[in-house]
């Protein structure tokens, strides 16, 4: 077994940083409880294998970025987190299992929908529906079948402050989501992952068709979101990694090279590949 498949098969364990004495301990909250728990999982498109013994722990109410080239897995794997590879034809997991609050996700007692009220996603560009701003917001709870005025205008605002967008939006509920600006947009679409209240949000690459002051806003919104919520994302942007997260997870061709504290992995990584990787080396 070469050294990165050994790696892949044993669970990982990510060190808190040691503060000097001289300054603040400014490390994440590394010793949170274990939300989610990835163990020994394969995936597979057809036959093709996508993902190799991927084993590790995901905290809570801490920011995990998933990095690496394009084509290394971290996208399919945060697809796993809520079953979105399912809408895919011949996609499956092979061995191993993924439990929330130690609950086996892909269980067939599992009710995907109410999985996907838990697990919310944002997506790469942001697609907001062709509604007004308000039923944009509200449109999970419609499918519940939550018509009350006085919960969803509470949930509208709750939702739009907590996505940083009430201030700019206040106005004109009531007119076209597609008015606003794709900074904007990809707020709301987080309002509207928020609106139902969900524990974990999973983000794929949400800033990557935001122009820099736009990914600034998205940014400082992730910070404020992982007081309330579990946060996975995927990003290319070494620099939004390390601005972001606590945890990074590196991974390569299918498989976990390392997961640590974002500042061990961005200053003193164990692995070499994942040294090349941060350094430009490769990628």
């Amino acid at each position: 077994m070469d050294e990165t498949s050994s790696h892949a098969q044993t669970k990982q364990v990510v060190t808190q940083p040691v503060a000097s004495s001289s300054t603040p301990d400014k490390s994440p909250r590394l010793n949170s409880p274990t939300l989610i728990d990835i163990n020994n999982v394969d995936f597979y498109y057809g036959q093709s294998k996508a993902l190799h013994g991927i084993n590790f722990e995901i905290k809570e109410k801490l920011v995990t970025a998933f990095i690496g080239p394009s084509g290394c897995g971290k996208s399919t794997l945060l697809r796993c987190l809520n079953r979105m590879n399912d809408l895919v034809d011949g996609t499956r997991i092979g061995a191993g299992s993924i439990k929330i609050s130690g609950v086996d996700i892909y269980d067939p007692s599992v009710d995907v929908i109410e999985l996907r009220k838990r697990v919310g996603m944002v997506f790469q560009k942001s697609n907001p529906f062709p509604k007004s701003i308000y039923e944009n917001v509200v449109y999970g709870l419609r499918l519940q079948g939550i018509n009350d005025k006085a919960r969803l205008d509470e949930t509208v605002e709750r939702s739009l402050r907590g996505a940083a967008l009430w201030e700019e939006v206040r106005d004109r509920l009531h007119t076209s989501a597609l008015g606003l600006s794709g900074g904007q947009q990809q707020r709301l679409c987080i309002a509207r992952a928020i609106a139902v209240e969900p524990e974990i949000i999973l983000m794929d690459e949400p800033c990557s068709a935001l122009d820099p002051i736009a990914t600034v806003k998205v940014e400082e919104l992730i910070h404020q979101l992982k007081q309330q919520y579990t946060i996975v994302i995927v990003t290319h942007n070494m620099q939004q990694a390390g601005r972001c997260s606590d945890v990074t997870a590196f991974f390569y061709m299918g498989k976990l090279i390392e997961i640590d504290a974002t500042e061990k992995i961005f200053t003193n990584p164990t692995q070499k590949q994942t040294e090349d990787y941060i350094s430009g080396r490769f990628g």
